[in-house]
């Protein structure tokens, strides 16, 4: 029997209540952070930086952040993944805009709002990958200049997450910046433990 016959597959019905999940948890990841004032990596860290300093909403600067990328992954990934990546972002964007019409956080420690974030991002981000979705953005670059070069995408994000949170010691208190990496660090143990291919079979 073949890999493709053993292999269970994902319907389009799963992947849409996939994506929607997944896009929505990271709504709540990014809204519990931004209301504690914290920073996260890749894309949509930067689109926060860009949110702090001009005062325009995530949502809209995370779109728009995503437009050149979505050229990139047409020509190199696919009109599917581009699909999905185009849906997901949009989505993202649009939870974040009405989560804060619809939930009004009190006070939360930053430690713990870090925590949180990084947590319901981390399992976020899981079951967008588990369904072949993505957020854009640093990840399409990481993904192209992997097949290119050679040069592994994910040691490229980590050069993209050093600078941004490098610059965010300039314009944030120290303690935020530490508070946010504990997030990050979060994210990303959260992924490296719980999706591997050789425990998830499902395409």
């Amino acid at each position: 029997m073949t890999e493709s016959a053993q292999t269970p597959k994902h319907s389009r019905i799963d992947d849409i209540q996939g994506l929607g999940l997944g896009v929505f948890l990271c709504g709540i990841g990014l809204h519990i952070l931004t209301h504690v004032g914290l920073i996260t990596g890749q894309t949509a860290g930067l689109a926060v930086i860009i949110s702090y300093l001009s005062g325009w909403s995530f949502g809209a600067v995370f779109f728009v952040l995503n437009i050149p990328f979505y050229v990139l992954a047409y020509r190199r990934l696919g009109p599917a993944f581009t699909a999905k990546s185009l849906l997901s972002v949009t989505l993202l964007s649009v939870v974040t805009e009405l989560l804060p019409h619809g939930w009004q956080m009190g006070t939360i420690e930053p430690w713990l709002g870090a925590v949180i974030a990084g947590c319901v991002t981390g399992v976020g981000l899981i079951v967008m990958f588990r369904h072949n979705g993505s957020l854009g953005g640093f990840g399409v670059l990481g993904l192209i200049i992997q097949d290119t070069t050679g040069f592994r995408a994910g040691y490229f994000q980590l050069i993209v997450d050093a600078i941004l949170f490098g610059v965010a010691f300039f314009i944030l208190p120290p303690h935020l910046v530490i508070w946010s990496l504990l997030g990050a660090v979060i994210i990303n143990l959260s992924i490296a433990v719980n999706h591997r291919p050789d425990r998830y079979v499902a395409r």
